[in-house]
């Protein structure tokens, strides 16, 4: 673990996901920070933060790495839903969306939190129907949490 991925006043997940450690402690809690952060703004429609939020903690892994998979499939993810509900871009959606199916196979289901098979099936029946993104929530600890003013100003710290 690297210092600058530490963090000790994140909160615990409901439930061991992966990245949820035996002694109690995050693997990388800036992570599971950006995480959290990240799923209640995308689920408040604020793709763009979203996107900022996994994209700042993305740099924080090497390559190859299943933190920058999952970090960089999520860019994808928020970008993708930015392009489908703001430009109406449904070809700009669907390759973005190709390209975080791409990142997130082999991440772990439960990851920091997310539902990763719930992601990986809505993405993938988004690109025959992209109807589907409509009202679609990611999952977070079991819950589809949306945004409160900490998830912005943390995203606005971010720029």
């Amino acid at each position: 673990m690297d210092d600058h991925t530490r963090d000790p006043s994140v909160d615990p997940p409901r439930g061991e996901p992966t990245g949820w450690r035996a002694d109690g402690r995050w693997e990388h809690a800036t992570l599971r920070r950006a995480v959290v952060h990240g799923v209640r703004l995308y689920n408040s429609s604020a793709f763009h933060e979203s996107h900022d939020c996994f994209e700042s903690e993305w740099y924080n892994y090497g390559r190859g790495t299943t933190e920058s998979a999952f970090a960089h499939g999520m860019v994808q993810v928020a970008a993708g839903a930015y392009k489908h509900f703001d430009f109406e871009n449904d070809d700009g959606m669907a390759s973005l969306f190709e390209t975080a199916l791409q990142y997130l196979h082999g991440v772990p289901r439960d990851y920091y939190g997310v539902d990763i098979l719930d992601v990986r099936t809505t993405l993938t029946n988004a690109l025959v129907d992209p109807s589907v993104l409509d009202g679609w929530r990611i999952e977070l600890d079991g819950e589809r949490p949306t945004a409160r003013r900490v998830d912005y100003e943390y995203a606005e710290r971010l720029e």
